[in-house]
């Protein structure tokens, strides 16, 4: 296998060549290695700076750069582990040029924390971590980390694969990314509740092509009860943008008082907040002193969510400009419109074209459409 060295953070590693003229070069590599999910990998090492768990898993380990990040950034005792013998062989490589408190496995990730738990657990699979976090949640004493890149069926465009995997119902909305987000967050919180534990976001957030987790398991038969009165449904009018809320384990039929269509219901998805309040702001502060590659993306990140409502969905301006046959206007002199009119109003990192209002849907679309 032929290998590069490559370095993220303060940490140099090995990763195999990847034939970067196909579309998707991490695929063309023995082992899986994806440069673009650094912003992922960088805001994971900040916060587990912060949460400062008593040990780590990186779950499914490949390269074993999230792992040895932790280990050499945080200085966390960190278990890394793959499936894959020839991973494994790497990884080892990896940490023998170290001193690193580093303990490596080679076991199926359902087996092993079926045995053993782990303060911090972090799933990044390929695709979908569906099939997995009933183990997690069992192996995880404090903190539970996912990654899932399978988008297109938790926003709706594959809608039988979302149904089948998160027992849920997406649907295809212009802020389908924040419905994405929030059925994998619904799906946690019904396979945590069974074992009388409830869940406490920390930061959550979707960026391009995957959705990010991070959560804190709390104990007790009380947090369970307290997450689960957290699901419900957004109930979408088909026809127009009009949508609402239902905090309820099961959608009552309910019409659009805009065009009498029955609303279309999405979920269950969490609809409360999906971050523990000034986390943002913490990891921004925590990001000047560091050397993160990501540094300049990762701090518009952060601050875009350090200002964000935390509504359940959000509106594309756009999308309503052409729907009401106008140019859209600067996004914000749309947002001063609507605060103006007496309402919060604010940007949101799921979409650059998002606004996230409490506002009733006439105001949002005289704020987009009135004369300048």
């Amino acid at each position: 296998m032929d290998l590069q060295e490559s370095r993220e953070g303060s940490t140099s590693f090995f990763v195999p060549v990847q034939d970067d003229t196909q579309q998707f070069p991490p695929g063309s590599a023995p082992i899986f290695f994806n440069r673009r999910m650094e912003l992922n990998r960088d805001i994971s090492v900040l916060l587990l700076s912060i949460l400062e768990p008593s040990d780590y898993l990186d779950a499914m380990g490949a390269t074993g750069i999230r792992g040895m990040r932790v280990a050499n950034e945080c200085g966390i005792p960190t278990t890394i582990n793959d499936r894959d013998p020839a991973a494994v062989d790497l990884i080892r490589q990896n940490i023998e040029r170290t001193d690193l408190p580093v303990t490596i496995t080679c076991r199926d990730v359902n087996a092993l924390l079926s045995e053993q738990s782990y303060d911090a657990v972090d799933l990044d699979p390929f695709g979908t971590p569906a099939w997995i976090i009933d183990a997690a949640i069992r192996g995880c004493r404090r903190f539970l980390f996912v990654t899932a890149t399978d988008t297109a069926p938790l926003c709706g465009a594959h809608l039988k694969a979302g149904i089948r995997r998160y027992g849920a119902l997406p649907r295809n909305t212009e802020y389908h990314s924040e419905v994405g987000l929030r059925i994998l967050l619904g799906f946690v919180v019904r396979e945590t509740v069974k074992y009388d534990r409830g869940i406490e976001p920390v930061f959550c957030y979707a960026r391009e092509h995957f959705v990010r987790l991070h959560l804190r398991i709390l104990r007790g038969a009380n947090a369970a009860d307290e997450s689960l009165a957290q699901l419900g449904f957004i109930l979408q009018c088909p026809s127009c943008p009009y949508r609402e809320e239902q905090q309820v384990r099961f959608p009552r039929t309910t019409t659009c008082p805009h065009c009498g269509r029955e609303l279309q219901p999405i979920g269950p998805v969490w609809l409360g907040s999906i971050r523990r309040e000034g986390i943002a702001e913490s990891l921004s502060q925590l990001a000047e002193n560091r050397e993160l590659g990501s540094k300049k993306d990762l701090v518009k990140l952060l601050d875009t969510c350090s200002r964000e409502l935390p509504t359940s969905s959000f509106y594309d301006y756009h999308v309503l400009a052409k729907r009401l046959g106008c140019s859209p206007p600067d996004i914000n002199t749309v947002l001063e419109k609507i605060r103006a009119a007496g309402y919060p109003a604010t940007r949101t990192h799921f979409s650059g074209y998002g606004i996230k209002t409490e506002a009733p849907l006439p105001v949002i679309l005289d704020a987009i459409s009135a004369r300048q």
